[in-house]
C-alpha cells in the first residue's frame, strides 16, 4: 500500500507542477476521518498496473554486480568499506582528471556518515550500493595549495574521526599530529594538490571549512554510479587493509 500511495502522491505532483495558473482555496469543508491501516483491502486493478514495473525494478536491484568473500563494513578508523569506496572515489576521479584537466587526483576522502550500511559477504546486488549510499551526492575536485592542506590535517587531529581516505597518511599521538604524508610523500606547501571529495564535504559539511580556501570543481558524477561502476568491473572485491588513519592514543 505505500508503493501505491507513493506512486498516487508523485502523480498528482506531477499533474499539479505543470499547472501555470494560480489557484486558491475557495472553502475547505472536513469529512469524516478515514483510517490507513492494514485492513484496507489493495486496489486489484492498480496492483495489476504497477506489477510489471515492479518485478521489472526488482529484477534490476537484485543483479550480482561482484562478490565479496568478507563482510564490509565501516567499524574502525580503517574500515575495509571505508577504505574500498574511497579508493573508488579517487580511481574515479583520477580519470576524469586526467581527461579534464590534464592532471592527477592527490588523495580523496569522503565521510563516514555517507556510508550508510554494511554489505555483507557473499554477492553483492545492486541495490546493496543504494543502500550503502542513498543519497545524490556529486564527486568534487578541490584544488588546494599545499600549505593550505594543513587545515585537513588539524581536521583529523582534532576531532580523531574515521572519515575514510585514499592516498593519505594521517598519524597523531594523543590528538598531536606526528606525520603526515600525500601519496607517500611530506606535503610541498607551494605546490597545488587535486582532492577528490563530494559536494557535501567541498561544501563545509561534516565542518570542513578547509576546504573553502580551495577551488571547487564539479565533475557531474554521482558518487553512487561511480560505486556501481567499479563494483561492477571487478568481479570480486579485495579491500585493502593498510593503515591510514593512525590515532595513537585515542581514547
Amino acid at each position: 500500500m505505500q508503493n501505491k500511495f507513493l506512486l498516487l502522491g508523485i502523480a498528482f505532483f506531477s499533474l499539479t507542477a505543470c499547472k501555470t495558473t494560480s489557484l486558491q482555496v475557495a472553502n475547505v469543508q472536513t469529512q469524516k476521518n478515514i483510517s490507513v491501516n492494514k485492513d484496507l483491502k489493495d486496489d486489484e486493478d492498480f496492483a495489476k498496473f504497477i506489477e510489471p514495473y515492479t518485478e521489472k525494478l526488482n529484477k534490476e536491484m537484485n543483479q550480482k554486480i561482484s562478490y565479496t568473500q568478507v563482510d564490509l563494513t565501516k567499524e574502525g578508523d580503517n574500515s575495509n568499506l571505508g577504505n574500498l569506496l574511497a579508493d573508488y572515489t579517487f580511481d574515479g576521479a583520477d580519470v576524469w582528471v586526467k581527461t579534464n584537466l590534464n592532471k592527477n587526483v592527490d588523495a580523496a576522502l569522503i565521510n563516514i556518515g555517507g556510508i550508510r550500511t554494511t554489505i555483507g559477504k557473499g554477492d553483492v546486488l545492486l541495490k546493496n550500493v543504494f543502500e550503502v549510499m542513498p543519497f545524490e551526492n556529486e564527486v568534487i575536485i578541490v584544488k588546494m595549495k599545499g600549505s593550505d592542506l594543513q587545515g585537513l590535517f588539524n581536521y583529523y587531529a582534532k576531532t580523531q574521526v574515521n572519515n575514510p581516505v585514499s592516498h593519505l597518511y594521517i598519524e597523531t599521538n594523543n590528538g598531536q599530529l606526528t606525520k603526515t604524508l600525500i601519496n607517500g610523500k611530506e606535503v610541498n606547501p607551494t605546490q597545488d594538490y587535486y582532492i577528490a571529495t563530494s559536494d557535501y564535504l567541498a561544501l563545509g559539511g561534516d565542518n570542513m571549512k578547509f576546504f573553502s580556501k580551495g577551488e571547487s570543481i564539479p565533475t557531474g558524477i554521482k558518487l553512487r554510479d561511480l560505486f556501481i561502476d567499479y563494483f561492477k568491473k571487478n568481479a570480486e572485491i579485495n579491500p585493502k587493509e593498510d593503515i591510514r588513519l593512525n590515532f595513537i592514543g585515542k581514547k
